[in-house]
């Protein structure tokens, strides 16, 4: 199912100027990337886009803070969810637009908006100029549009070797998942905005902006990239049996799933007892007892889907004003 929500507009110029963010690592023919997005974009009356290739060190955020600088109006992050993570970064609070190439194996967030993984139909979606204006969430500095994870769920990215995903692709993480099933619980104070903390045992906590996993499994079926709020899942399975009927119970997508809550919070603070793996969109961040998670707003475009519609710079204003609106009370669920 698409799951593409409203269309909107940013500020949109004509003729777009673009960047293409690429991970040369994820791209099996360079050549046959740059011909196909060259001709591509000229065919639709964009001029040739500016290029940056990441690096070890610099995933993405870098090169697409040069490309904003260079006044684009369109970013094509072409690789995985980490170079998409890094594109996030750097994108959130602009006016730029992002469009997502996927070449790795999760591309989680292309995923959970419906996104193709084919090159022409991706390139196609940015052509259309259809919009949608996304929360983000944020780490210590760092943003994700996907969710944020503290346990098993690093613990099993952390298991997962490279070679094995480029060799399989998602079935990859079922094997490094089953080396970490029966691995001790967590104690963990969960603070929900200006909530009394929760005291859980926990195998895994994440903290969602989007609900699917990797495989397509959604877990949060609520959660929605742009309803201003973070969904978070507490699971305590502590046995083969537990997982078994946890699994089950989201695989049927069945309203309530044994071994885990869930809540809903704008700021999410986690703290264990014990230092933890975590990570952002399935990029692994460095192990630590604390996790604080807060949303912002409204603060991405993302090229989805949609017909075109004239630039309205009421859209503009709009964002603005919705970035400033002080923050309601939480709700639980």
């Amino acid at each position: 199912m698409l799951h593409t929500g409203a269309v909107e507009t940013g500020r949109q110029a004509w003729p777009p100027r673009s960047a293409v963010v690429v991970n040369p690592a994820k791209v099996a023919d360079p050549d046959t990337l740059r011909r196909t997005v060259g001709d591509t974009l000229t065919a639709a009356g964009w001029p040739e886009p500016l290029w940056f290739d990441t690096t070890v060190d610099d995933p993405g955020r870098g090169q697409t803070e040069q490309a904003v600088a260079a006044g684009v109006d369109v970013v094509f992050a072409c690789g995985g969810d980490g170079t998409v993570m890094a594109c996030v970064g750097a994108l959130a609070g602009t006016e730029v637009a992002l469009a997502v190439l996927p070449q790795g194996t999760g591309n989680l967030l292309a995923a959970n908006l419906g996104l193709s993984d084919d090159l022409t139909a991706g390139l196609a979606v940015a052509i259309e100029r259809g919009r949608r204006l996304l929360d983000v969430g944020e780490v210590d500095g760092q943003h994700f549009a996907v969710m944020a994870g503290m346990g098993f769920d690093a613990q099993m990215l952390a298991a997962t070797s490279e070679t094995t995903k480029r060799r399989i692709g998602w079935p990859a993480y079922v094997a490094g998942a089953a080396r970490q099933l029966l691995d001790r619980p967590m104690t963990v104070r969960i603070r929900l905005d200006d909530q009394p903390p929760l005291r859980r045992r926990a195998r895994s906590v994440l903290v969602a902006n989007v609900g699917r996993l990797q495989g397509g499994v959604r877990l949060l079926t609520d959660a929605e990239p742009d309803d201003g709020y973070l969904d978070v899942a507490v699971l305590n399975p502590r046995t083969l049996r537990h997982w078994l009927l946890l699994a089950w119970a989201v695989l049927r997508r069945r309203e309530r799933v044994p071994r885990m809550e869930v809540f809903r919070a704008r700021r999410v603070e986690i703290t264990s007892n014990r230092a933890q793996p975590r990570e952002l969109d399935g990029d692994l961040i460095e192990p630590g007892h604390t996790l604080r998670v807060q949303i912002r707003r409204r603060a991405l475009w993302l090229c989805v889907p949609g017909p075109e519609r004239a630039p309205d710079l009421a859209d503009d204003a709009s964002a603005a004003a919705e970035r400033l609106v002080e923050e309601g009370p939480t709700t639980h669920r």
